[in-house]
């Protein structure tokens, strides 16, 4: 029975922080489909053949990350575990140089996404070198997921959630709930995909601009805090016997007025990752010819006509105006939950009765797929010293 135990307690611990997905459903799969529209032509009609599946295999790693232990720490990395003044001068941006600093296993208790997505780069170039079609759709997708994580400021970071700070739900509040509502007033629009030399380095350029964002996104939800009493700021749900605590619409909208040009800028530099790294992989791979590997090989007439269709919505930036996104389509409605507009006289419930959200029926594929599993609870215990290092502000972003 212990070595049983034991097993599954290291793994729940390891995914703890795992359970706090990058952008949301909605936020990954739009964010997949205009990478798209980002390609040059040699590429696009394959990618647009493949659209529907690559933006629904975008959410794959979310989706099984319950079931595999191994999962979780890919998605994100804690830079201020490493240090709390130069986290970025420490940490070797080679993977065996820093396992040999630190080792696998705190690289893997504190995230790896950095890595994660140089092998799925690598992943993808054989892909296309060896003309595998299914491969090349579903590591397109992975791909995908892990760069567009590495964008979130959140996921770089010990106090993820806004836990050590009493701002839990912070998470859920940046990546899915303010994307999935006000989508119609960000900027989509993004520069065409260029080869990247160095992907390194751009990875790890990213991560660190996503680190800088940090201070302000703990620091305007706080300036929001002082002024908006709790009764306001939170709506609570009750499902299955649990009650869960989520930012409000209210505390939503003041809280979209403060970043909302952040997460918009972090998602449509995003796209635009994205689309290069595809792009990347496909060069080192000898840009072998897609269209042989399409059938027919070359678009249909219907084909042209929807692809002009939404890359001039996209080009204008009325593709959610226009209800084009592929997350905007509706699918079966989940089981209701019933909701308390208000917090007022309710008593905050325990921390393990908390839990993140149920994506809303926005943030689902457009092809017909199963739902998504309830994510679990995540908890992860922090000392004083782990509080102290989340408060630490970066510089102040421009955005």
């Amino acid at each position: 029975m212990k070595k049983t135990l034991l097993p599954l307690l290291l793994a729940a611990l390891i995914l703890a922080h795992g359970t706090a997905s990058g952008w949301g459903f909605f936020g990954h799969r739009t964010i997949t489909q205009i990478a798209v529209y980002e390609l040059p032509a040699t590429m696009q009609a394959f990618y647009f053949r493949h659209m529907a599946e690559v933006v629904r295999l975008s959410t794959a790693p979310d989706e099984r990350r319950n079931d595999d232990p191994t999962e979780a720490p890919k998605h994100f990395i804690d830079m201020d575990h490493y240090s709390e003044s130069n986290p970025f001068g420490k940490m070797p941006r080679q993977y065996d140089e820093a396992v040999a600093k630190f080792s696998a296993d705190t690289l893997k208790k504190y995230g790896t996404v950095p890595w994660v997505i140089l092998e799925m780069k690598d992943n993808l170039t054989e892909a296309f070198r060896q003309r595998d079609t299914l491969n090349i759709v579903k590591y397109s997708a992975e791909l995908s997921h892990y760069v567009a994580d590495s964008f979130v400021p959140l996921h770089t970071t010990i106090n993820y959630d806004g836990q050590l700070t009493d701002q839990k739900g912070l998470h859920s509040l940046w990546e899915s709930q303010l994307p999935e509502k006000y989508i119609n007033d960000y900027n989509l629009t993004a520069e065409d995909a260029k080869y990247i030399k160095d992907p390194l380095n751009a990875v790890w350029t990213t991560v660190q601009r996503s680190y800088g964002f940090l201070g302000e996104t703990f620091d305007r939800a706080s300036k929001i805090e002082k002024v908006m009493k709790p009764d306001v700021r939170f709506t609570f749900s009750h499902k299955y016997g649990k009650t869960s605590r989520r930012y409000s619409d209210a505390f939503a909208a003041e809280y979209e007025k403060e970043v909302g040009g952040m997460v918009d800028n972090r998602m449509k530099e995003a796209t635009t990752m994205v689309a290069s790294l595809w792009l990347t992989a496909w060069q080192d791979a000898g840009k072998p010819d897609l269209g042989s590997m399409m059938t027919p090989s070359k678009p249909t007439k219907e084909e042209k006509e929807k692809l002009s269709t939404e890359v001039s919505a996209w080009k204008k930036n009325t593709l959610a105006q226009d209800q084009l996104l592929l997350a905007q389509q509706k699918v079966k409605k989940v089981e209701a939950v019933d909701e308390i507009k208000s917090a007022k006289d309710m008593a905050e419930p325990p921390a393990e009765a908390e839990a993140t959200p149920e994506p809303t029926p926005a943030a689902s594929a457009a092809v017909a797929t199963p739902a998504a599993p309830v994510e679990k609870v995540k908890v992860k215990v922090k000392t004083k010293a782990g509080s102290e290092k989340a408060k630490q502000k970066a510089s102040t972003p421009s955005w």
